[in-house]
Parts: structure tokens; sequence; C-alpha cells
């Protein structure tokens, strides 16, 4: 009854407002997005054993966002619902609903003022960044207060207070930060070099609540391995942007001063004797990151390096996973979409890290164009133990309007027992060859398919995968698609009378169709246990099997 109270009295609030602008140029807008499961329990591929297959079936979530503007005030309210959800933990089951954000802002002259729950990040977001990502059900948005203030037009600084949501309410720890950021030209009117600096500060404050809790895990440990941790960290963070003709050249760099954070591979040691694994350090941290790229003509080029140490920075050091995570350090790895080249995806590790990227695209003519991509990262304590190594090579050709055929080859090494916590697994070492072919009948009506064949030995064995999809522009699009264990290994599935390994088939089936800013779609999926990934934060999946009905609109 308080939540619908209080629900209520917000949505009235803004009623009233929008009301009273009927009359004006005020514009309102919004967007719609739900997803609906049915679980269909299968033992066989291990989609069981959890709420949703047991006993409620069925599972969806639901977000409504209104937003209003006139002039210099923005207005918006977003409406959460969880139903049975499997988003906050992939083997439990999630229910809930309320206002998941509202949000008042307002340019003053020079001012820009905001309060409510709060989107931002500094540089690049290696000491603060609060963002959304819905298939992780990650919200890191800070429910408080900023201000912007505009020195002059190359110039600006702002500064924010709060505290880190989390689902419908807030994680403890109270986050302060400012920021200035500017722009500045150099060299001659037709050689310019284009420098964009900033500097950023972040502090944490943590309760008591949350110390009492550091300072019991802490009192189990042997003398020797006790800390004594503290209240408040700063992070500090200098980045630059510059610009030269056909260069562009990223740097930051950032400092982290000493505080207690958790370390789940270091072993620890009980008072009682007792040694296991995952204990609280106190360090400092730091994190350099760079990226330089050039674009001219036909080549197109980008290099980026990483070094990552203790740079762990959640609202409660308590947390673990992907929760009350208040920074954001970019992935070194290729964004792949193909489904057995983004099979094997790696989380970014934000305690020791040290990788590199390489990325080379060049369009020979109208009709063939080719890129390579290569990665590795390396463990920062011990650079002989490599994480992750990905090599792939892409060829693509465009007959006039009629087709494309796009081609490539990827080569992985995948550090299985860091990225998904599975001991003394070897690394999964992958040759992925695969090919898309894009057939155009009209302007309207299009065909296109997919074959990918992954060979390895670890894990699950190797795997061929091929996709159809037939679209009939504005509004349908249907698909089908197979995901075959055809080299099944010992952890494959087991045929419950001879315990063999099974050639396992994984289909899909679906259909989507647009109308103008809406989309719906239905499909039947069976899916084999792995990774899910955004922006670098992953995690671990199990299998599914029934049907998911999605719709999206934006008005």
């Amino acid at each position: 009854m308080k939540f619908v109270f209080k629900a209520l009295l917000t949505l009235l609030f803004f009623g009233s407002v929008l009301q009273a602008n009927a009359q004006d140029s005020g514009v309102f807008s919004g967007n719609f997005e739900s997803n609906f499961n049915v679980f269909l329990r299968d033992s066989l591929i291990g989609a069981t054993n959890t709420p949703q297959y047991d006993t409620e079936l069925t599972g969806g979530e639901a977000w409504l966002n209104l937003n209003y503007s006139k002039d210099d005030l923005n207005l918006g309210i977003r409406f959460d619902m969880f139903n049975n959800s499997n988003l906050l933990n992939p083997t439990g089951s999630y229910t809930g609903q309320g206002i998941g954000r509202w949000f008042i802002n307002k340019q003053i002259n020079k001012f820009n003022v905001e309060v409510g729950y709060i989107y931002d990040q500094i540089g690049s977001g290696i000491i603060y960044r609060s963002w959304e990502s819905r298939p992780l059900l990650i919200d890191n948005a800070v429910l408080g207060a900023k201000v912007v203030y505009d020195i002059n037009d190359d110039w600006k600084i702002k500064a924010f207070t709060g505290k880190q949501k989390f689902l419908f309410d807030v994680n403890p720890g109270i986050i302060k930060g400012a920021a200035i950021d500017g722009y500045l030209s150099l060299g001659s009117e037709e050689s310019p070099i284009n420098l964009s600096p900033g500097f950023g500060v972040v502090n944490r404050t943590i309760d008591d609540e949350t110390m009492n809790l550091i300072i019991d895990n802490v009192k189990t440990y042997i003398p020797e391995e006790q800390i004594k941790p503290v209240f408040n960290v700063y992070l500090f963070s200098l980045y630059n942007t510059m610009s030269y003709k056909s260069f562009t050249w990223y740097v930051e760099g950032a400092y982290k001063t000493a505080e207690a954070f958790f370390d789940s591979a270091e072993p620890r040691t009980e008072i009682s004797g007792v040694t296991t694994f995952g204990k609280f350090k106190k360090d400092s941290g730091s994190v350099l990151y760079s990226s330089l790229s050039f674009a001219k003509g036909k080549l197109g080029v980008t290099v980026e390096g990483k070094r990552t140490e203790n740079f762990n920075f959640r609202s409660d050091p308590n947390l673990t996973l992907n929760r009350g995570l208040i920074n954001y350090i970019p992935p070194m790895n290729r964004f792949n979409t193909y489904r057995m080249t983004a099979r094997y995806a790696p989380a970014t590790q934000d305690l020791s890290e040290q990788a590199f990227q390489a990325d080379v695209r060049y369009r020979f003519n109208k009709k063939f164009s080719f890129l390579a991509n290569f990665s590795n990262i390396t463990d920062l304590r011990d650079e002989k133990t490599l994480l992750y190594r990905e090599i792939l090579g892409e060829v693509t050709y465009k007959y006039k309007r009629d087709w494309q055929l796009t081609g490539g080859l990827q080569m992985q090494k995948y550090n299985q027992e860091i990225y998904e916590v599975k001991p003394e697994v070897p690394l999964v070492s992958t040759v992925t060859p695969y090919l898309d072919f894009l057939y155009k009948f009209s302007r309207k009506k299009s065909i296109r398919f997919e074959t990918q064949y992954m060979a390895t030995d670890e894990d699950f064995g190797s795997w061929f995968f091929a996709l159809a999809e037939y679209g009939m522009a504005p509004h349908w699009i249907f698909e089908a698609s197979i995901m075959y264990n055809i080299s099944p290994s010992d952890k494959s599935p087991k045929d419950p009378d001879t315990g063999e390994s099974l050639n396992i088939v994984y289909p899909t089936l679906g259909v989507v169709y647009i109308n103008k800013a809406n989309r719906f779609q239905l499909r039947y999926v069976k899916q084999v246990e792995g990774i899910v990934c955004s922006g670098g934060i992953c995690r671990l999946e199990p299998a599914f099997s029934g049907i998911k009905f999605s719709v999206s609109s934006n008005f």
C-alpha cells in the first residue's frame, strides 16, 4: 500500500505538469519494452532445477518510460515490473514492481541542475559511470543531484552526489564526484591540433553497518592477513583526446587510494587453520588506458592498450559479481556478433589485467573490403597466465546491390578457469570459420544465410551452426537456426541409459513483426549454457528451453 501511494503521487505530479503545459509547445515522448518467457523443462540439456522450470513456468519484465520536454525543462519517469524474472539471477526468481527512475532537469542560464536517478560518467568511465544494461539487469543510476556549470563555450565543470540504485532501493555508501572538461585548438587553421582534456575525482564513503561487516569478516583471518579498512576512498582520473588530421589519440590514467576490496582468487587462512579462497585485501589501484586511431581514405587502424591493477570499486566492498559497480573499465576485445564467434567472451578483470588490441580495416574498392583484429589479455600478476587471445580475419564482397558475401576465420584462447570460475579446466582453444550470404530479391525482399563451425576439444566440444533469415520489408522477418554439438566432449549432456555424450541439436524458430516504431518478436529457443556479456560485463547463464516473446515501442 505504501508503494502504491508513492507511485500514485509521483504519477499525479507528472500528470499535472503535462496538463498545465498541454497548450504549449512541449514535447511528450516515451518507450515501452516487455519480455515474456515460457519455460519448458528439458533435463537433458540442464534446463531444470530453477523456480521457473519447476513451479512458475512463466516469467517476464516490463519497462514504461515517459519523458516531457519544454524549453529548458526536462522531466522523466519510468515504471519497472518483474514477474518471476530470471534477469537478476539466472538460477533464481525475482518479483517486484515500482518506480524505477524519475528525474527533473532544468537549464538555468549557465547552470544545468538535475535531481533524481542520474546517468553520467567521467572520462571513459574508469572512475565513475552510472549506466543501464537490461539483459544483465544492471542499473547503476545514482539517486541524488548533479550540477553542471558552463564556464564558457569550451569549458564546463560538474559535480554530483547520491547513492547508487539497486532495483527499487539503494546500495549503502555515499558517492560524490566532480569533473572539469574542456576544448583547446592549437596550431594553424590549415593544420589544427584539437585537444579535449579533462580531470575528475570521485569519493565513496561507506556506512557503519558496511564497515562492521568487513571487520567481522577480517577478524576470521589469521593475524598476519588481517587488514584495517577505511571509510573513505578517493579516485582521480586525468584524460585527453587529441585529434590531428587523420589521427585521434585518447589516453586516460586513473588512481585509487588504498581501501579494502574483496579478491575471490586470493587464498586466506582462517584462525581455525582452514585455508580457503577469497579474502579482503587493502591496496591502492591504478588503470592506464589508451586508444590511437588512424582513418584516411580506404584505410582505418585502431590500436588500444590497457593496464589494470587493484581497481575494484563498489558502493559496498562486500558486494560481488556485477553488484554495486560504480565504475566501468573498457573491454579489450572485439565485439563479435555471430553466434559461434561470440560464444566465448572475456569479462573485464578489474584486479589484474594487461591487454592489447589492434583492428585494421581496408576497402580495396566498392566490392572488396577486409578487416583483421588481434587482442591479447594476460594476468598482470603473472604475464605467463594467458586470459584471452583472439585472431580474426574477415573479407566482404558486394555485387552491385544484389548480394553480399562475408567470410572469416577466428582463432581463440579462452581461460575458462578464470572467466567462468571452473577450477582445473584447460584453456579453451577454438578455430571458427564462418560465412554470411545476403541476397536481395527486390528492395523489400531478401534472404540471408549464416553457417559457422567451431572446432575445439575443450568444454562441450565442437559445434556447427546454421541460420536462415527471410525479410519482407518493412514489416516481417522470419528466422530458423540450429546449433549442433557435432563432436561432443565428456562435459556434454549424457544419455541417461548409456552415459555416452550426446550429439544434441539446439533449434531456434522466430518471427519478427515491425510496424513503424513498434517491434514484436516471438521465438522458440533451445540454448546451451554460455556467457552473456554487455560491454565487458559478463555472467555465466545456464541452458534455456522455452518460448520468448518481446515487445518494444517508441512514441
